[in-house]
């Protein structure tokens, strides 16, 4: 009877079960939209993938500047040859998905991403590289939280300074100094148009010297970049151009 009493005092194995999973749980319910939230006024200080670059022995050169000191011809850039929607979605490309789904059926040995700007601005920031439908799961909710939390001008701000540009260096700042020797404010659309042309395989090809494929790339880059701005299709990352 006295051991009764006590189990049902306690409440009993179940009821520490939920406790448990409770504490488990809520750490991940409350944790992403917290951690989104900081990262609105704080600049992210390092990425998972800065640090296993950092591992391999790549180095790390990240230099965040505020969106007002990268070049509009940067963002139009990036808009027209990674997500040309991006303002008109919530963070997924529907159409985009299903083409990139078609084309690797059709095509199984060139994989086509459906990834937009907000997508690939959740895994950068909060996850890691390695392709996993954990992580694709991850990545969803963080694109849902950035869109709802950040806006759009943040998601393109942060995507700027953190992308991948090359071996061991990050965001369009330190790429500009180390292929122009310049700021980024200072980019013009040909070279913006060639850092934005590495972006699907920064340890591979170079803006600096760009072989004839990211050469072919740039100027595909360079003409929508030009429907980019007379349409005003990044005008939500840059408010004085709004078609």
């Amino acid at each position: 009877m006295a051991r009764a009493g006590r189990q049902r005092r306690s409440g009993g194995p179940f009821r520490r079960l939920r406790r448990l999973a409770l504490i488990l749980v809520l750490p991940a319910i409350v944790g992403p939209p917290l951690w989104v939230a900081l990262y609105r006024i704080v600049p992210p200080p390092i990425t998972i993938l800065m640090m296993e670059r950092l591992a391999e022995g790549q180095g790390l050169d990240h230099r965040w500047v505020p969106i007002r000191h990268i070049s509009p011809a940067m963002v139009r850039a990036v808009v027209a040859s990674e997500d040309s929607g991006f303002c008109e979605h919530r963070g997924f490309d529907v159409r985009a998905i299903d083409a990139a789904l078609r084309h690797n059926a059709e095509r199984p040995g060139r994989i086509r991403g459906g990834s937009t700007i907000s997508q690939q601005t959740a895994k950068n920031v909060f996850l890691w590289p390695q392709r996993s439908w954990v992580r694709k799961g991850a990545e969803a909710w963080f694109t849902v939280l950035i869109e709802t939390i950040w806006g759009k001008r943040r998601i393109m701000e942060v995507y700027l300074n953190t992308v991948e540009m090359g071996p061991g260096v990050y965001g369009v700042e330190a790429a500009s100094q180390r292929d122009f020797h310049q700021p980024a404010s200072a980019l013009t659309p040909a070279e913006a148009g060639r850092l934005a042309a590495i972006l699907p395989s920064p340890l591979k090809w170079k803006a600096a010297h760009p072989g004839p494929y990211v050469r072919r790339r740039t100027g595909r880059i360079e003409a929508r970049s030009n429907t980019v701005a007379r349409a005003g299709l990044a005008g939500c990352a840059l408010p004085n151009e709004v078609g």
